[in-house]
């Protein structure tokens, strides 16, 4: 039996690039991007606002194509992230960083989908799950290289896309060489697949358009508020991000906490707990060890929550979880695209509590949209396995 590791570990790898380095990652750069360009507070959300709506632009073109061709939309999350994070590295004036950032940030939205499909391509049913989970928490990871780099030396941040350029054209080329992946479908196979199973989804981009508005505020504006707002050093909010990328490490356990709790309850918790982490990080700041708890709570429970909306995407449409991730990962963007530019606007004239406040108050409402369906039967799914290796075309 071929073992399934390397294409775990690369999809790990390429999701640690484009979800913790090239998007979150901005965020975390925030401080030393200012300074070099002199960002304010409404350009910094706008430039974050536009790179995750080029995320949600590049998720819809992957959800028309990634069942025909998973592996050309593997191939566009590579050069997306590689030919962003350059764009950054060589940057000499704002507005080239961020197109740069922009392009970068659509390269989540194609990788989404595109390691869904590898995962169940090339990982066997009984295991997929833990395994879309392990890959997910890959965001946590590049969040830990981005701040690790930023404590070693916060002034060398341009070496760090560089990074991010070649690792994602490495990480891609091995899950390409490690996936078996499936025969491409008849043309028009994605539109009616879309058509016939959108209504299921419409409860789940609710609750994900809430949580990704919510989660924005921290994500794009979090470190620095600690460092502002509360006082903190640049080292210490360095190393509280850090320990946020670690928690979100622990998101690998979505796919335990949806097998223990089940999927309503494990949505509900992981919102919850994004909702309440935020609220603390605004309300009190300057404390080091609140501070450091929060970021935790947050890194662990956001990653986690993605995670089950992998889950949640796979039981509703269990024959076309692919597409349906990319449909909820872009609902998840298109509410941080608005709340990064509204928390962006509003700090420039609302006071922080105001905007933290709200950005809680809308992942509790999220946490409140529970899911209903129970999923598929377990026969369906070894079914919808066995259908996918038929069709798989054998590797060299």
């Amino acid at each position: 039996m071929v073992s399934t590791t390397p294409l775990v570990v690369a999809a790990t790898g390429l999701i640690a690039v484009t979800y913790g380095v090239v998007r979150y990652g901005y965020g975390l750069q925030l401080p030393q991007l200012t300074a070099e360009f002199g960002l304010s507070s409404t350009t910094a959300g706008l430039i974050a606002s536009g790179s995750f709506a080029a995320y949600c632009l590049a998720a819809l073109v992957a959800r028309r194509i990634v069942r025909r061709s998973p592996r050309a939309v593997l191939w566009l999350a590579a050069g997306l992230a590689a030919g962003g994070a350059g764009v950054v590295a060589v940057a000499g004036s704002p507005w080239v960083m961020a197109s740069g950032v922009l392009v970068a940030g659509g390269a989540a939205g194609a990788a989404s989908p595109a390691l869904v499909a590898a995962v169940a391509a090339g990982v066997p049913v009984a295991r997929a799950a833990r395994a879309q989970s392990v890959v997910n928490a890959g965001t946590g990871l590049g969040v830990v290289a981005v701040g690790a780099a930023v404590l070693a030396a916060p002034h060398l941040w341009r070496p760090v896309w560089v990074a991010a350029a070649v690792a994602a054209l490495v990480a891609a080329a091995v899950v390409d060489r490690r996936t078996p992946w499936p025969a491409r479908s008849r043309p028009g196979a994605d539109l009616r697949t879309d058509r016939d199973g959108a209504a299921p989804l419409r409860g789940a981009v609710t609750a994900a358009l809430l949580a990704g508005a919510g989660s924005a505020a921290v994500w794009t504006f979090g470190r620095d508020l600690v460092t502002t707002a509360g006082g903190l050093s640049e080292r210490t909010t360095a190393a509280l991000w850090v320990l946020l990328g670690a928690a979100a490490v622990l998101g690998a356990a979505s796919g335990d906490v949806v097998r223990v709790l089940g999927l309503p309850w494990a949505w509900t918790l992981t919102a919850a707990l994004s909702g309440a982490a935020t609220a603390a990080l605004v309300l009190v700041p300057d404390r080091t060890v609140v501070a450091a708890l929060s970021a935790a709570v947050f890194g662990g429970a956001y990653t986690a929550l993605s995670g089950v909306l992998i889950s949640w995407a796979a039981q509703l449409r269990p024959d076309g979880a692919g597409a349906a991730t990319a449909v909820l990962f872009t609902a998840l963007t298109a509410g941080q695209a608005a709340g990064a530019a509204v928390a962006g606007a509003a700090l420039e004239r609302a006071d922080v509590v105001v905007v933290f406040g709200g950005s809680a108050v809308a992942l509790l409402l999220a946490a409140l949209l529970r899911p209903t369906t129970r999923g598929p039967a377990v026969g369906q799914a070894v079914a919808t396995e066995r259908r996918v290796r038929r069709r798989a075309i054998p590797r060299a």
